[in-house]
């Protein structure tokens, strides 16, 4: 389980500096051809063509960013994928200097079948305050 814990630590590290400074085609780059993506906007990331327009429109309003994952669970489901959940701290720096912390709940799906691991699915979303039952 460490080598997994691994390489959910690397593919963070990967992630922050691509995201130091802000670089959208470098985050793009982790995530495979045909990734899923549910960010921090409304709208579902679906490819890498779509993620990577997902991360530009972040383009000028994120100087940089940083991403720490914790209390991640982790499930082996295949020979060559591992689902990773748990939660994690996003550090950024907006334009105009302004620093900025959120912490979230975080899954990823990071796949290694064609020798390079990449993220296959990617569920970042605030932590409720209370269930969503609705009105």
């Amino acid at each position: 389980m460490s080598h997994d814990s691994d390489r959910v630590a690397a593919v963070a590290r990967a992630w922050s500096a691509a995201a130091t400074p802000w670089d959208a085609d470098a985050l793009a780059a982790l995530y495979s051809t045909d990734a899923l993506l549910f960010g921090g906007r409304a709208g579902h990331s679906v490819g890498v063509a779509e993620i990577g327009e997902y991360f530009r429109s972040y383009d000028g309003v994120i100087q940089s960013g940083s991403l720490d994952l914790f209390n991640q669970r982790i499930a082996r489901i295949g020979e060559t994928a591992l689902l990773a959940q748990g939660f994690c701290t996003f550090a950024f720096v907006l334009a105009g200097g302004r620093d900025t912390r959120s912490v979230l709940r975080a899954t990823w799906l990071l796949d290694w079948g064609d020798g390079r691991t990449l993220i296959r699915a990617h569920h970042f979303s605030p932590v409720p305050e209370a269930p969503p039952l609705g009105d």
